[in-house]
């Protein structure tokens, strides 16, 4: 694949890919609407802050690698950008609406098992179940033109492996390997802060059984008090 797009590229292209599905009336997108679409807060991740200044310079870079083709506006009309990732007419590989949603989906969030994806494409095409995301993913690591996707080593504690996109070059997959394990060590860290804590309560507890006896844990009257 003679792609390779940096993390704003990959984010200027997916959010160009998901207003194509998702609002057919309101595309191709002018600058504005893209910076917003780049900068939404919901569905992204990492969530990003992108100025017009910086998309401007993105889409310029897309359009001279003829992956953004520019609507010229006509009296004054805005201009709009559009993708040409595939299924354009100067494209190497054509990709089904299955696929498409997938790519868009990885481009815009990074890594995901195929359970995610299922569920996070219900506004870009519908899947049956896990297994139909599965084979689709399988059919993008098997493109002549690939692959556009790679599995990567299931994660402790998950049931599914995740996939990434490799759009931006190759998966550092070790690295990604790794990140899991350091989340786990400081959730098993936080278990045992607990533990020593809910201890030391329990030790506490017992001293002050130990001075004042067992009546003023049990609920019954202190000596020395008068009853009600």
């Amino acid at each position: 694949m003679n792609i390779e797009l940096d993390a704003i590229e990959a984010r200027v292209i997916g959010s160009l890919i998901e207003k194509s599905l998702t609002t057919p009336e309101q595309y191709p997108l002018s600058l504005n609407a893209l910076v917003n679409a780049c900068n939404q807060k919901s569905s992204r991740e990492p969530v990003m802050q992108l100025d017009e200044v910086t998309v401007q310079n993105t889409v310029d870079g897309l359009t001279s690698r003829y992956l953004i083709r520019q609507k010229s506006g006509y009296g004054g009309r805005v201009a709009k950008y559009h993708h040409r990732l595939y299924n354009d007419e100067i494209g190497d590989f054509r990709f089904d609406d299955e696929e498409m949603a997938l790519v868009c989906l990885l481009l815009l969030r990074g890594p995901q098992t195929p359970g995610e994806l299922r569920t996070r494409a219900a506004r870009l095409c519908a899947f049956e179940d896990v297994a139909q995301v599965e084979a689709a993913l399988q059919r993008l690591q098997s493109y002549e033109q690939g692959p556009f996707v790679v599995g990567l080593p299931r994660e402790p504690g998950r049931r599914e492996a995740r996939y990434a996109h490799l759009f931006s070059g190759e998966v550092e997959v070790a690295q990604l390997a790794q990140a899991p394990v350091a989340d786990a060590d400081a959730g098993q860290d936080k278990l045992q802060g607990l533990e020593r804590r809910v201890a030391a309560l329990e030790s506490e507890l017992e001293r002050i059984r130990t001075l004042v006896g067992p009546s003023a844990t049990d609920g019954s009257a202190v000596p020395g008090q008068s009853g009600p």
